[in-house]
């Protein structure tokens, strides 16, 4: 076609030379000035041709010399393991993408349903909006499981759908964290003089119910997570976060909205990869301080191969101004609600100091303070809340407020090992309590208030690919599934057994004039996951629980029990 269009162009050219000598040299007719316009418009037409099919060669020779690039050799490898049921390399194991074209032929159909399939191996999908660079959202799209298609990509980055464009400057993707609980409490009946609390002995409960979205410009981001869950029972719906982020500095997210600032090693997790069900009281208490969920939060973090490290200021949390904590004026002047935000922050950094194929030291240390709590009612008090490490009873066990209070802080260290497929770690904070100058109150809200807690947790991986160090949150990830379950071809996804001891203690100064009960609780726990593929977890927690008596009519003279539940999880 070309070099028919080549000899095409040179006889018109030579004709149109001819035609204007011609013309040139003698008086040239009117039927001669329309064959050489008829001619010129030829020439014209033929040079479009032409450009098209540079244009069209141009591509398939770029295919081709993508297809000979070691992604898609790995690629290759991971189609020939995958058409005879044999198990992936574990070199590729964790090579999944977002890519750019399938080179698979076939047509559209069986590019997706190839895209769709790698996208099964992994680990799980975050819980939350995507904060990656651009630059590595258009490294990612070179790979090749994603479909192009009318000037659009269709991939499933990381577990996750998501549309692009072919240069990556716009995408959205859209994700799922969920999470639903079943299951009971055994041994809860109360003793002489106390009450029986909400312990049923069959209960369920949407735990999370979150549909991340996320929309890209280059390096900004921004990330709106609705949440249908969120609660320790059914039909609270809120929000997780709605913030912008801006990745375009090495290894670096900037975040400014509502947040989840992310501090101790447990809390800088997904949930989608948590060990037990639910985090260790003490790190949920310190947390809440001045973070969790959907925090309005200004800050960054940063990360390399061997340390991580991040820094927040943050204010109230989503809805705490709102309905009973508006603020308002009655008719006799009395203000109730909310007047006066909490202001505060958080800090965390974490390191590797040794790093190998069998063995990950993590060292690390946290802090979070509330400079400031919030006044509602004109009062400034601080509430330490938490339920039994399981969220199937609105009940806490835990559960003290402190009044008077000027500022709340708490910090400690972080300490994790891995080897092999054993994962140990654990952490200790304790929380202090400075009072604030209003003395009208007594004595009793005078003095400091200091809290402490701890845990240990043991992580065995059985089969599937073990857990491992993620630089990007300074915390270890969830098993890899390296090839999905397919029991006809002896694949069964990844087990894992976990084991925790896990202490919370809200006394302080008993024995003294500015005492303060909140209770100690203990659980020891145990835990088995299996996930059949990186989108889908089943998990089954058995708790031992055991609180001293503080305050509350459900624990006058202390309480111990058990609850064994499950939790069906998906995650995109």
């Amino acid at each position: 076609m070309i070099r028919r269009s080549a000899v095409s162009l040179l006889l018109g050219s030579s004709a149109l030379w001819g035609a204007s000598s011609f013309h040139q040299a003698h008086a040239a007719s009117a039927s001669d000035a329309q064959q050489i316009q008829a001619l010129q418009r030829e020439m014209q037409e033929m040079r479009r041709e032409m450009s098209g099919q540079i244009s069209v060669l141009r591509q398939r020779l770029v295919r081709a010399e993508a297809r000979n690039t070691p992604a898609a050799n790995a690629a290759q490898a991971r189609r020939v393991a995958a058409s005879k049921g044999e198990p992936l390399p574990e070199s590729y194991a964790r090579d999944i993408h977002i890519g750019g074209d399938s080179g698979m032929g076939g047509g559209l159909g069986s590019s997706l349903g190839s895209a769709m399939q790698k996208a099964d191996l992994g680990t799980p999908p975050s819980d939350r909006g995507v904060s990656s660079s651009w630059a590595s959202f258009r490294a990612a799209t070179e790979k090749e499981e994603a479909v192009h298609m009318g000037g659009m990509i269709v991939g499933f980055p990381g577990g996750r759908p998501t549309i692009s464009s072919e240069d990556g400057m716009y995408a959205m993707s859209i994700g799922l964290a969920f999470h639903e609980d079943i299951g009971g409490f055994m041994g809860m009946s109360p003793r002489a003089g106390e009450v029986k609390g909400d312990f049923a002995g069959l209960t369920e409960n949407a735990r999370r119910l979150r549909i991340p979205i996320s929309f890209r410009y280059k390096n900004w981001i921004a990330n709106i997570t609705p949440d249908f869950g969120a609660s320790s029972s059914d039909s609270a719906a809120t929000l997780y976060e709605a913030n912008l982020n801006y990745a375009g500095f090495h290894n670096t997210v900037i975040t400014a909205g509502y947040f989840q600032p992310r501090v101790t090693e447990e809390d800088s997790e997904s949930s989608n990869e948590f060990e037990m069900m639910e985090r260790p009281a003490i790190t949920d208490i310190v947390r809440n301080i001045a973070a969790g969920d959907a925090r309005m939060s200004v800050g960054a973090l940063h990360y390399g191969k061997r340390w991580w490290i991040a820094g927040y200021l943050t204010g109230q949390s989503y809805g705490a101004r709102g309905g009973s904590n508006a603020a308002a004026v009655s008719s006799s002047g009395v203000t109730s609600g909310v007047t006066d935000s909490q202001s505060g922050g958080t800090f965390r950094i974490a390191g590797r100091p040794y790093m190998s194929k069998d063995i990950d030291v993590h060292v690390g240390v946290s802090g979070i303070a509330a400079f400031k709590v919030a006044e509602k009612n004109g009062v400034r008090s601080a509430n330490f809340a938490e339920g039994p490490e399981v969220d199937l009873t609105t009940t806490k066990f835990l559960n003290e407020t402190v009044g008077n209070v000027g500022s709340v802080w708490s910090a400690g260290p972080e300490l994790g090992f891995r080897w092999k497929r054993l994962v140990l770690k654990g952490e200790y904070y304790h929380i202090g309590v400075t009072r604030g100058d209003n003395y009208a109150a007594g004595a009793s809200s005078r003095g400091s208030v200091g809290f402490q807690g701890f845990y240990g947790a043991a992580n065995y991986t059985i089969f599937g690919k073990a857990r491992s160090y993620n630089i990007k949150e300074g915390a270890f990830a969830a098993p890899g599934v390296d090839h999905a379950f397919d029991p006809a071809h002896g694949h069964w996804g990844a087990l894992e057994v976990s084991a925790r001891y896990s202490v919370a203690d809200l006394n302080s100064g008993l024995g003294t004039a500015t005492a303060i009960r909140g209770g100690q609780q203990t659980v020891w726990s145990a835990g088995l996951n299996w996930y059949p593929n990186r989108h889908f977890r089943f998990m089954l927690d058995y708790n031992h629980i055991i609180v001293s008596k503080d305050s509350f009519l459900y624990d006058a003279v202390g309480r111990d029990g058990n609850s064994v539940a499950g939790r069906i999880q998906a995650a995109f």
